[in-house]
């Protein structure tokens, strides 16, 4: 078994040999630095002091040394806040943008990775963003492989938390291309989950909403996250709805009720997360047939709601399901209180679980 002493003197020695005049042994260092830091997080913080030689190997004009240089930068940066910051200050971005832009569509796909786990650092973000990357992240949206793709969308949700990088975003008109990647990706993935979450922070502009309606599938796109995403997928999907909804009732309500949503709202309220209950009362509230605020009315139960919902619902199999999901969302919700009275004869006090909306990063590579 190795010394505390031998590792750490085998850890300086990559960091020397990445310092190295030549090339092919850098390119070993860089490669065995991506290995160690796979898995361990002891050694992305013993080897951090490789960021710098790496960072420098970026410029080296090597294919082999930039992807070997890359890959090892990105691991350092696997949840290690300190390390993404340090790789940022060292002035890693401007040969990363280089790589964004390159016909190697690895060295692209790697650099995008790279460029979403160090947005994942709220230290990052403002650099980031003002450095230039959101267009090259939206050029990436329109033309990379499959896989770039996915980390440019989730590096734009990273950088989104941004007022001033949003109003970019949306300068760049991302609908089109938000809206593709959601038709085209599995509904309860990690892409769909950060594609609504994008479309609701950005349907507090109306050149956003306007986009949204008019793009071909745009609002239904929504609804199937609503019906078939995760939970939290269903909690930014049927936030997207509500924002627009609660902007202009009177301009969205028909737009959204025509792509069918009643029967996963009403689904949503039984089986959401807390915020997706809430939510999903709202938009039932706006959308039904009544163009008075909700403090005009005493308290309308949800059986209320619907009904006056699926009453002026064209075509009977949607109002028909809408119905049946209704009598089934009660019987649920009769169970469900039964269950809650059962649990307070027992518990005094209850415990509220937050629901947390992380930044998003790659895995090591």
């Amino acid at each position: 078994m190795e010394s505390p002493e031998t590792k750490d003197s085998g850890e300086r020695g990559i960091v020397e040999r990445i310092r190295s005049g030549e090339e092919e042994i850098r390119i070993e260092a860089a490669r065995e630095i991506r290995r160690l830091t796979k898995t361990s997080s002891r050694n992305r913080r013993k080897l951090s002091e490789a960021v710098e030689p790496l960072v420098q190997m970026l410029h080296s004009g090597s294919v082999d040394a930039s992807e070997a240089a890359i890959l090892a930068l990105l691991n350092l940066a696997v949840k290690d806040e300190r390390n993404k910051i340090r790789i940022v200050d060292a002035g890693a971005l401007e040969p990363l943008f280089g790589f964004l832009q390159s016909i190697n569509l690895n060295i692209q796909e790697y650099a995008t990775a790279t460029l979403l786990t160090l947005s994942a650092s709220s230290s990052n973000k403002a650099t980031i963003g003002t450095s230039g990357a959101i267009p090259l992240l939206m050029k990436i949206l329109a033309d990379g492989n499959p896989q770039a793709k996915i980390d440019a969308v989730m590096a734009l949700y990273n950088l989104s938390t941004i007022t001033d990088n949003l109003k970019v975003i949306l300068s760049l008109q991302p609908i089109p291309l938000l809206v593709d990647i959601l038709k085209d990706c599995n509904k309860s993935s990690k892409t769909a989950e950060k594609c609504c979450a994008l479309l609701e922070s950005l349907m507090g502009f109306e050149e956003a909403r306007t986009a949204l309606t008019s793009e071909d599938g745009g609002v239904l796109t929504v609804v199937e996250v609503l019906e078939e995403g995760s939970q939290q997928g269903r909690e930014h999907a049927v936030g997207t709805l509500l924002s627009m909804c609660e902007v202009d009732r009177c301009r969205y309500r028909e737009v959204i009720l025509n792509e069918g949503v009643i029967p996963g709202l009403l689904e949503l309220t039984v089986h959401g997360t807390p915020k997706s209950r809430l939510k999903a009362h709202a938009l039932l509230e706006l959308l039904r047939n009544s163009p008075y605020p909700r403090s005009q009315f005493h308290a309308d139960t949800l059986e209320n709601i619907v009904t006056s919902i699926v009453s002026h619902i064209d075509g009977e199999d949607c109002a028909g399901k809408a119905k049946k999901m209704l009598a089934e969302m009660v019987q649920v919700s009769m169970e469900q209180s039964w269950r809650h009275l059962q649990q307070r004869a027992f518990v005094c006090t209850p415990t509220k679980m937050p629901v947390g909306n992380c930044p998003s990063e790659v895995s090591s590579k």
